[in-house]
């Protein structure tokens, strides 16, 4: 069968279309929400967002890592929630601080988002997180404060045996699979919790 280059152009031409990359919004409506691990769901409810903002105070000797952070959730088409430095005349949505443990609790946590009643918390562990060691890196604090921001946003540990994400438990797992960055599938996670 013989087509002609008015035909071919035209197949070709559907082809391109059905394998340009959806926007952002087309892909988290597309894309089924995905499983948190062990339990739960991605929630507003469960976030330091309030009235589509995060103001914070800073605590932190980290501040590289919670620039870095808020730039990973506030790129590109990331735009539903803003984040400021608080004021003195408003009660902070977040703190970031740091604490120093490798006992109970924190024993191998490099840090941890607090959902608690007024002032929500982000702690970063220095005794893992101080230049000591391979987790002291500047890649690893700016990866952790990511993850971390990432549940003040409202996200949950995501299960890295179905898809690449910030939001995996295990931050040695996404530093050897070099995921440093907001991913496709949080821009999918984002968009479907905040629009």
């Amino acid at each position: 069968m013989a087509i002609s280059s008015t035909g071919l152009a035209a197949a070709t031409a559907a082809v391109v279309l059905l394998t340009l990359p959806q926007p952002a919004r087309a892909l988290a409506r597309a894309a089924p929400p995905a499983a948190c691990v062990p339990s739960g769901q991605d929630s507003r409810g469960r976030s330091s967002v309030d009235a589509s903002v995060i103001a914070w105070e800073d605590e932190t000797v980290f501040d590289d890592a919670r620039t870095y952070a808020v730039a990973q959730w506030t790129s590109g088409d990331l735009k539903k929630v803003r984040f400021r430095a608080d004021t003195a005349s408003e009660i902070a949505d977040l703190e970031w601080k740091d604490t120093r443990s490798s006992a109970g609790d924190w024993k191998n946590t490099l840090a941890r988002w607090s959902g608690r009643p007024g002032t929500d918390t982000i702690t970063m562990n220095t005794f893992y997180l101080d230049g000591r060691g391979t987790r002291g890196t500047t890649a690893h604090r700016r990866r952790v404060a990511t993850h971390e921001l990432g549940h003040a946003l409202g996200f949950c540990h995501k299960d890295s045996a179905t898809l690449s994400s910030i939001m995996w438990a295990d931050n040695g797992e996404a530093a050897a699979y070099g995921i440093d960055v907001v991913t496709d599938n949080d821009r999918a996670f984002y968009h479907r919790l905040w629009g």
